[in-house]
């Protein structure tokens, strides 16, 4: 019961103000962490019953995460108590997709909800402009100012020279720096006037859609599906030793160290390594080759 009533104040986080916060903060304190095995025994109860006092209680055990993810984005000038909620949400969606039996511990499968949850929100709330529309602008729009306060310090100004920089590190276009740079810097009005004299127009007038077109986005989804597909498949030919250390290694966020896989497996962290390797290896030829299948099975 107690978990059913944390789960449900969720939706009532953005309400609360800073005392609020603390409260709150102090309020998920008193959920105690799980185990593996626990977590999964409650997603096995979610999958084949749909109990949802299971799914509270998976949750509910790791609002901690969720809160900890959030305050991680305080400098986007957003609330803390929306990002807690958007983090929340994330968390909601990774205990319905959770499936057990795959190795992985729940923590790092919701990390990667959680994150996409809260980046989703900051992309919708913080511009009037539309930003983050590629992976690319993406990658920017979370990196930029962080990559140039490492080559440049606190007070740098965008350079060409700093852009292809920081473009190498990031493998994007120097010109996606430049325009994400840009877009930073903060909101303009579409009415502004740009240019001098009679040749002079509001800025509206001057804007072109490069958003992608209908059957780009197709594409880019069956390319998208076709890929994990044959990764999901990839998956399935690997031992259980060699899958839980890809997984742990690959797919886990962080990823556990040789050292600590080590002692797990009862292994060497030497041989821990070689396994990883040869597993990475059998995904990515397994990957390549059930792409390729999978070509050839539209084009047919």
């Amino acid at each position: 019961m107690q978990a059913q009533k944390a789960t449900a104040n969720v939706t009532g986080v953005p309400a609360l103000q800073s005392a609020g916060i603390l409260a709150y903060s102090a309020a998920i304190k008193r959920f105690d962490l799980l185990e593996r095995g626990r977590e999964q025994q409650l997603a096995q109860r979610w999958r084949e019953w749909r109990d949802k006092s299971a799914t509270d209680e998976l949750i509910t055990s790791h609002l901690r995460l969720a809160a900890k993810v959030a305050r991680g984005y305080k400098g986007y000038g957003l609330p803390i108590a929306d990002l807690i909620a958007e983090a929340n949400l994330g968390l909601v969606i990774a205990a319905s997709r959770f499936e057990p039996g795959r190795g992985a511990r729940f923590s790092s499968y919701a990390m990667w909800w959680i994150k996409a949850t809260v980046h989703e929100y900051i992309l919708r709330s913080w511009s009037l402009v539309k930003i983050g529309t590629t992976a690319a602008q993406k990658k920017l729009f979370f990196r930029l100012r962080g990559e140039m306060r490492k080559l440049a310090g606190d007070t740098a100004v965008l350079t060409p020279e700093l852009a292809h920089l920081i473009a190498e590190k990031l493998e994007v276009a120097a010109n996606d720096v430049i325009e994400m740079d840009s877009r930073l810097h903060g909101d303009l009005s579409l009415n502004t006037r740009v240019g001098d004299g009679e040749r002079s127009a509001e800025w509206e007038a001057t804007l072109v859609d490069d958003a992608p077109g209908a059957d780009e986005i197709v594409a880019e989804h069956d390319e998208t599906t076709r890929r994990s597909a044959a990764l999901r498949s990839a998956l399935e030919i690997l031992t259980e030793r060699e899958r839980r250390v890809f997984e742990a290694r690959r797919l886990s966020e962080p990823p556990l160290t040789l050292e600590q896989l080590g002692c797990e497996l009862s292994i060497s962290s030497e041989r821990v390594r070689q396994i990883d390797t040869a597993a990475f290896a059998k995904v990515k030829r397994a990957t390549i080759q059930g792409a390729r299948t999978g070509s050839d099975v539209l084009v047919a």
